[in-house]
């Protein structure tokens, strides 16, 4: 049985993941497209997540396909900043991702009261770090070579939005 709707935006639908969900979800995961910019999960890992009442394990829907999810880390966080620890979009090039963002932005910050929201993106993920620094989150450092992929190494960037930040962005543009 699917769960309810606790989110929306102007195209798509945010409901929690459940099981039957772990199968489009690690398809999505495993894509070519997205693989190389993440660090996929097993199965399990995944069912852990959902059960887990410090994280969301959330899917993105357009009339009801599954287009993506999103995993939130922290959310009884006693300092307030909650992890945006995965956003992974099937779909390229429609604007999913972006007005997914938007959307788990309003969440955080209104919904939730977050006072942070934070994530590591892969160095090289220029269209993620694009989309990120376009939706104001700044970049805070650089975790050098601390992923193993293979025999090489990669780096993290670290980014976060602060509330304050994405309220003064808000009022500058329509977010829905």
């Amino acid at each position: 049985m699917k769960s309810g709707l606790f989110l929306y935006s102007k195209r798509l639908t945010y409901r929690q993941t459940v099981v039957c969900d772990l199968d489009t979800v690690l398809s999505i995961e495993n894509d070519n497209e997205n693989i190389r910019y993440i660090i996929p999960w097993s199965k399990d890992q995944h069912v852990k997540t959902l059960s887990d009442t410090d994280k969301k394990h959330i899917v993105i829907e357009d009339n009801k396909k599954q287009v993506g999810y999103i995993i939130l880390a922290g959310l009884g966080s006693l300092h307030d900043n909650i992890e945006l620890v995965r956003i992974t979009i099937s779909e390229k090039a429609k604007g999913y991702g972006k007005e997914a963002l938007n959307t788990i932005l309003k969440y955080i910050f209104e919904d939730h009261n977050a006072h942070r929201l934070w994530l590591d993106v892969k160095e090289y993920n220029e269209r993620a770090k694009h989309i990120y620094l376009s939706l104001g989150f700044k970049q805070e450092g650089i975790l050098r070579e601390c992923i193993k992929n293979g025999d090489k190494f990669e780096s993290l960037i670290i980014m976060s939005i602060l509330k304050h930040e994405f309220s003064q962005l808000r009022e500058g543009r329509d977010i829905s």
